[in-house]
């Protein structure tokens, strides 16, 4: 079979299963949907394997599907471009959706939209499978659209409930703000090269490393460093950088197995995915490199620090992710490309491992979802603790497992990155590692050790479904819902050991991502796997992991009345963490508050004062007035009219010969 041919299903065989799930689900029931869309990935998985194992054998291609429009010396045409990034990328994504997918068949079990979440899901992964697979920037803009329509939708999937239509609107607002940057990007490239695919842009690309336009008359700015700022600012909306971060933990209202596909491996990966690919363009701006690595470092650390007074358990993976995000980017900004998508590649795995944990963690609590209300939890579910342990560990960045050696070499590219800010991101991405574990082992800590604090008294409506605790003893979640935690839970143990060598260090990317100096550096110092394991056991980053952990095992676990006491004693720092920084306030005063008031001023004076009360009301005024004046005229006295007539002639013939 063609590679043209096992591409196109790899792509098309989710949309498939979304088109017949979402037509056919309602009719032939539930288990069709389920089975179809499930079929499909697992279609598109196995694709994606073949299409690893072609390109590692060294069968890289860039094919044509159709020309969609063309022009004098120009075309645009729907393609795929499979290369290595491509391939890692694809087995990502379809392997972690075909989890979720599986976990799905127990966690909405009773959920009256079932097809329509399966058929949803389906066609998020045909987005993003769109998106990643690209070789052209339209084709890229669709796929990336794509994927911010279908989240709109699975983020509001509960539309009855307010928060989450808050929620998803707030999701689609922020992502164009950054999708708007991200298109004038494609304008600028288009304006400037007259083609959108990739190959004949990166060719090109070196004769303008040095042209300047003048957005400002009278300022000259680099054309390189316009293009890739602004592709970056939609990278920033898509992956959740400060300052467009904050639709991210407010995506945490649509179902649990959404939240993992967004967080692990689809939309929030797309802008580290897009940054990775557009490498060539990046490395002739160190300005824009700059930009992202500063934007990266404030997201990771600050954002880390959210995640530490946070009760509900899949908020604290979402701030997490934000995290974790910033630690890609800053890899980005560093010129380290291929570590930013190993940590892509490690993160999906043991952070869809801790989202579909806290999910079987939700479906054992009847839907709650207060880590307040929760302990003691390890004992009723063995399997569950077991993996959302391991994908804590790999999260806090502790070896041997997968997230150390992802971590540890973004520290260590930062450490010899020669982009101006990297010192500054290195310093923050230390302090995160330390944040980071304490808020990983806290989760554990707090949720799975200590006392049992459900017991009957939990069920507010803070879950999912908004059920009350049915004082039932929680137990372990259905065969569905643990396997694709196992499944998940092996590869954040053991990936990192197998892919750090040939992905870093062994030219696995080739040409699909442009080789740099920081990579270069890096490579002298890497002797093996097992030599970095050894080696962290004496590095800073692995003391101050080993901190955090420890940290969170005091305050949970020997001491658990020691946080409520902190926390009243931190005064406005607790504040401040707690209202995530104001981003929230300022938002709905200045941004939506503002926009309220715009819409209230332009209807009280545009449309009741200008247009009803002046445009309607006082031409209808005037009209009258002018009817009235006229009615005197209009005596019906011929005497009347004939003085009217020489008064005319007169104004007449005098208009007339003044100007001869």
């Amino acid at each position: 079979m063609e590679l043209m041919t096992v591409a196109t299903i790899a792509a098309f065989a989710p949309l498939l299963g979304a088109v017949l799930a979402g037509l056919l689900g309602g009719k032939l029931g539930r288990a069709f949907a389920h089975t179809v869309t499930i079929a499909a990935v697992a279609v598109s998985f196995a694709a994606s394997l073949v299409l690893l194992k072609e390109v590692a054998s060294g069968h890289s291609f860039s094919g044509e599907l159709y020309t969609w429009l063309a022009g004098q010396g120009w075309s645009i045409h729907v393609g795929f471009l499979v290369d290595r990034l491509t391939a890692v990328m694809m087995v990502v994504v379809t392997f972690v959706s075909l989890m979720v997918h599986v976990y799905t068949i127990g966690y909405m079990a009773d959920d009256p939209g079932y097809q329509r979440f399966f058929a949803y899901i389906s066609l998020f992964t045909f987005s993003m499978l769109m998106l990643v697979m690209a070789d052209n920037f339209l084709q890229l803009f669709f796929g990336w659209e794509a994927v911010g329509l279908v989240s709109y939708l699975l983020i509001g999937f509960w539309f009855k409930r307010p928060t989450a239509i808050y929620a998803n609107l707030k999701a689609f607002l922020v992502n164009r703000v950054g999708d708007f940057g991200f298109l004038l990007g494609i304008g600028f490239v288009f304006a400037y090269f007259g083609t959108l695919q990739y190959a004949d842009v990166f060719a090109k690309a070196p004769t303008l490393a040095h042209t300047g336009i003048a957005l400002i008359p009278g300022e000259s700015w680099e054309l390189m460093t316009i293009i890739c700022v602004c592709l970056f600012v939609g990278a920033m909306g898509k992956s959740a950088q400060f300052p467009l971060h904050v639709w991210l933990p407010d995506s945490m209202e649509g179902p649990t197995p959404i939240s993992a596909l967004i967080h692990a491996a689809t939309m929030v990966t797309a802008g580290i995915f897009m940054v990775a690919r557009m490498s060539p363009l990046f490395e002739l701006s160190p300005a824009a490199l700059s930009f992202v690595v500063v934007i990266g470092a404030i997201t990771a650390f600050f954002m880390a620090l959210v995640a530490i007074v946070q009760h509900d358990i899949k908020r604290v993976v979402a701030y997490s992710t934000l995290s974790q995000l910033g630690y890609m980017t800053m890899a980005l900004g560093a010129a380290a490309y291929p570590v930013a998508i190993f940590h892509l590649m490690t993160h999906a795995f043991f952070k869809a491992v801790l989202f579909l944990g806290a999910g079987s963690v939700i479906i054992a609590m009847h839907h709650e979802q207060d880590m307040r209300r929760m302990g003691g939890l390890r004992k009723y579910m063995p399997i569950t603790y077991a993996t959302v342990l391991i994908g804590a560990i790999a999260n806090a960045g502790l070896p041997p497992f997968s997230g150390f050696f992802s971590k540890e070499s973004i520290i260590e590219a930062l450490r010899l990155s020669q982009t101006p800010g990297a010192g500054f991101a290195y310093w923050l991405a230390l302090a995160g590692v330390f944040v980071g574990a304490f808020y990983s082992f806290r989760l554990v800590f707090f949720a799975f050790h200590g006392k049992e604090r459900f017991g009957g008294h939990g069920g507010h409506g803070h879950g999912d479904h908004g059920h009350d605790d049915h004082g039932h003893a929680p137990h372990e979640s259905p065969w569905v819902v643990t396997l694709p935690l196992v499944l998940l839970a092996i590869p954040s143990v053991a990936i990192g050991w197998w892919a750090i060598q040939p992905m870093l260090f062994g030219g696995w990317f080739g040409q699909a991502i442009a080789p740099t100096q920081t990579m270069a550096e890096m490579a002298k110092g890497f002797h093996g796997a097992g030599a970095m394991v050894l080696h962290a056991f004496g590095t800073l980053p692995f003391w101050l992991a080993v901190g955090g952990a420890a940290l969170a095992g005091y305050l949970y676990l020997l001491r658990p009345d020691l946080p409520a006491a902190i926390k009243a004693k931190s005064g406005v720092l607790a504040t401040i963490l707690e209202r995530k920084y104001g981003f929230d306030d300022f938002n709905d005063w200045f941004f939506a508050g503002g926009a309220r008031a715009l819409g209230g001023g332009l209807w009280k004076w545009g449309d009741r004062t200008f247009i009803d009360g002046i445009m309607v009301n006082g031409t209808a005024k005037l009209v009258g007035w002018l009817a009235g004046i006229a009615r005197r005229l209009q005596s019906g006295y011929v005497y009347h009219y004939a003085f009217t007539m020489i008064i005319g002639v007169f104004a007449l013939l005098t208009l007339w010969y003044s100007r001869i």
